[in-house]
């Protein structure tokens, strides 16, 4: 597989077949077990909803595909972002540097 085939699946483990955890399951009669499955299924949503480690991290990774199958389609143009990035951040840290010395 090559890079780009590897940058153009960033929801490759969404293909499963496996249900996720903050589903409750059908066809449960058993009225116990069902308000089991649905508590498990109501903390398994508030876990990921509240981990936000784990989100920033999910997103940080979707950003960085993101930004590499780009600068696989158009490395001029990826290389001014970086350029561009560079001078704010450059710019920022001298206002900010002149900012103190005054």
């Amino acid at each position: 597989m090559t890079d780009l085939e590897k940058t153009a699946l960033p929801n490759a483990a969404l293909t499963t077949t496996e249900a996720p955890r903050t589903v409750v399951p059908a066809g449960i009669t058993d009225p116990v077990a069902s308000a089991r499955a649905e508590l498990r299924a109501a903390l398994a949503a508030i876990e990921v909803r509240g981990n936000f480690p784990r989100r920033i991290e999910k997103a940080t990774a979707r950003g960085v595909v993101r930004a590499r199958a780009f600068a696989h389609r158009n490395p001029p143009a990826a290389g001014a972002a970086v350029v561009a990035a560079a001078a704010a951040v450059g710019g920022l840290v001298w206002v900010l540097a002149r900012a103190i010395s005054r």
